[in-house]
């Protein structure tokens, strides 16, 4: 019996060292198979996965972050373990969690996963990581504790508090819960209240740029706290990147006023600089961010503004609420003073929202389909005499280009139809006030008499579209695919 039981723990040990085996590693980094997924999972406590694509940019710009992350995790013998997969390989895994871009990253602790929702540097990871794995703030009992965790962190939260159970604590602590971008501490050492100069229930958020730090004033309510920390951690005004853009669209403060400069042209000392005294004033009511136009990456942007290279220097604002809405300056003076009056404007609701228009071609009617901009849209679409057909489309979507001859087949059907009229609008240089639109194509008829707006979502085909204008409108398949409209942070 106990050769038996010998040798069935041999067979154990070498069983366990082979799947060890079978887990490699790239730069401290667990890589992960369909074949040694779930074992690793459920052999760790707390496993950090990367589905990636070996071509996606994004994936390639976090890869030194997520090596580095590993690696402090690994150092500080943290249980804490970081993994990635490649979703192109392992594509069961990749449908298995739902994974619709890349990267996505999923937190698993003890079997059950979440989605990671912080930024994607180094120290951000780890700190949300340890967040989701500890307490929500840090207990500092000592000066020395303080100093080393101030000083590890570029952005760090400081909470002090005697009464732990006070109204004010309580909304710190479900503040440092709910965000997962910075570290939080708590205090009720006299000596580190005197080293900083902080009062009992006070909240300082320490930085190594800028001030140095922020003393939060108010009503320490979790909405004022999270407020607060969103807007006081970032730089007076921030330099967008793909690092940068989770913290951009993620925080509380939802109106940003966009710099889209040039480096190369001495822009940031011309313009930028003078403006930070601006930027303090309305800190926490809108977000100052600069766009470097030298950056090929950033072409799209420029195009979802409809603004071209030689514009810059230009300024923008833009408010996510409302459906990424746009307001444009009356002037392109940018001294301190005019970008002063310009957001004072907006944040009275002065400044009138800025849509895009493409100049209407002379040939915009020649062709069977017609080609609209948002300056002539209504006038043709709400003529009553007539059923108006508009295809919304963007020049990028793949689904638009073979749309193209069936819409085209369609258009010549009914060109001599005097209650029909076929046409088509690029949706991402016309915008309008009535109509918002978030995938591609989106085609609308607006029928005559009342202009009732009914949205196509049948087959597109020739036959698919003819039953649905002869009246068949009440009766459409299954609505075929569509692109979407691009998230804030692929801009």
């Amino acid at each position: 019996m106990k050769l038996l039981l010998s040798a069935f723990a041999l067979l154990t040990i070498a069983t366990v060292a082979i799947a060890e085996e079978k887990v490699k590693t790239e730069d401290g980094v667990l890589v992960l198979t369909k074949e040694n997924f779930d074992s690793v999972v459920a052999d760790n406590e707390f496993v950090l996965v990367e589905f990636y694509a070996p071509w996606c940019g994004h994936c390639k710009a976090l890869a030194p972050e997520y090596a580095k992350a590993a690696k402090v995790l690994a150092d500080k013998d943290s249980k804490i373990k970081l993994a990635k997969v490649d979703a192109t390989v392992e594509p069961e895994l990749a449908e298995k969690f739902g994974v619709r871009g890349y990267p996505t990253l999923k937190f698993f602790r003890s079997g059950s996963h979440v989605d990671y929702t912080g930024g994607r540097e180094q120290d951000t990871i780890v700190s949300w990581l340890e967040k989701k794995t500890g307490p929500a703030a840090k207990e500092l009992e000592t000066v020395e504790a303080a100093e080393e965790f101030l000083k590890e962190n570029n952005v760090a939260v400081v909470g002090f508090f005697k009464d732990r159970d006070s109204k004010e604590a309580k909304a710190y602590f479900a503040t440092a819960v709910a965000i997962d971008d910075y570290p939080f501490a708590v205090t009720s050492s006299e000596d580190v209240y005197s080293k900083y100069e902080a009062k009992c229930g006070s909240v300082v958020l320490f930085k190594q740029f800028d001030e140095g730090k922020a003393v939060f004033e108010g009503e320490a309510t979790e909405e004022a706290l999270k407020k607060f920390v969103t807007a006081q951690a970032l730089p007076l005004i921030v330099d967008f990147s793909h690092e940068t853009a989770q913290k951009i669209f993620g925080g509380e403060i939802k109106s940003h006023l966009l710099f889209f400069i040039s480096k190369e042209a001495g822009h940031m000392k011309e313009y930028v600089d003078p403006a930070k005294e601006v930027a303090k004033k309305f800190r926490e009511q809108i977000l100052f961010v600069t766009i470097d136009a030298d950056q090929e990456d950033h072409t799209r942007i420029l195009e979802f503004f409809g603004m071209k290279k030689d514009e810059v220097p230009s300024l923008r604002i833009i408010r996510l609420e409302e459906d990424m809405a746009k307001y444009k300056p009356e002037t392109n003076d940018l001294s301190a003073d005019k970008i002063e009056q310009f957001v004072a404007s907006f944040l009275e609701g002065k400044v009138k929202q800025h849509l895009l228009s493409q100049d209407l071609p002379e040939d915009w009617d020649k062709e069977p389909v017609k080609v609209l901009v948002a300056t002539k849209f209504d006038e043709v679409v709400f003529d009553k005499t007539k059923d108006v057909l508009v295809e919304f489309y963007a020049p990028w979507c793949g689904h638009c280009k073979q749309l193209v001859p069936i819409y085209d087949q369609l258009g010549e059907k009914y060109k001599d139809n005097e209650s029909v009229l076929i046409a088509k609008i690029d949706a991402t240089a016309n915008e309008l006030e009535h109509t918002k639109i978030s995938s591609f194509p989106t085609i609308f008829l607006y029928r005559k008499g009342d202009n009732e707006k009914v949205e196509f979502k049948g087959e597109r085909t020739l036959e698919g579209f003819v039953k649905f204008l002869d009246g068949e409108k009440d009766e459409q398949p299954e609505e075929e695919e569509s692109e979407e409209k691009p998230a804030k942070d692929e801009l």
